[in-house]
């Protein structure tokens, strides 16, 4: 049980993430998260000023998490840029396969959802995905530089595309139930990288 307020927070967000990974934003009420993580219902406002900004906090600390992961991957100096490229990548598809594909990427859950609900979350959510384009763009700016990686377009052209292409890639993989989506996104980024 957490005992220190910021504990708290942290696994009032992180039960949210679960469940809301589960069952979307808006079928998910507040008693439901504070039940699961064992805090009490009154204690709600001393976290959080309102749903949206529950919400709004709850993507940001899904982000933080995500980037800890992508800079975890780059920080492995025996790795060569594209390989670092297609840790990553495979790090995504195994995210995404998981559960008869039903995935753990807040972005492909929520993405329609929260940009109708909530300009907070949507604003949050705008600024993570570049963050993340952001540090594909590095990857593969340093992928040409050391030659693992080779590319037709800009590296930042690249870098969209190839998300653009895996989000959409597990929406349609959601749907089947299958990752027959994120073999074929995988063999397209491998194509476009030249690795």
């Amino acid at each position: 049980m957490p005992t220190t307020k910021t504990e708290t927070r942290q696994s009032i967000l992180d039960t949210a993430r679960r469940i809301v990974l589960a069952k979307g934003y808006a079928a998910v009420g507040i008693n439901e998260v504070l039940a699961d993580a064992g805090v009490p219902k009154g204690s709600f406002y001393h976290h959080f000023e309102s749903k949206d900004a529950f919400g709004e906090a709850m993507m940001k600390s899904y982000f933080d998490d995500y980037f800890a992961t992508m800079d975890r991957i780059v920080a492995d100096t025996a790795k060569t840029s594209g390989e670092h490229l297609m840790q990553y990548w495979q790090y995504f598809y195994d995210t995404q396969a998981a559960d008869n594909c039903q995935g753990g990427c807040l972005v492909v859950k929520l993405g329609a959802e929260i940009a109708d609900l909530s300009e907070a979350m949507r604003v949050t959510t705008k600024a993570g995905t570049t963050a993340i384009v952001d540090r594909l763009e590095r990857m593969i700016t340093d992928g040409v530089a050391d030659g693992s990686v080779s590319v037709d377009d800009s590296p930042r052209a690249t870098a969209e595309s190839l998300y653009d292409l895996w989000l959409g890639a597990s929406m349609i993989a959601k749907i089947h139930g299958n990752p027959g989506q994120l073999d074929r996104a995988m063999a397209v980024t491998r194509q476009v990288l030249h690795v």
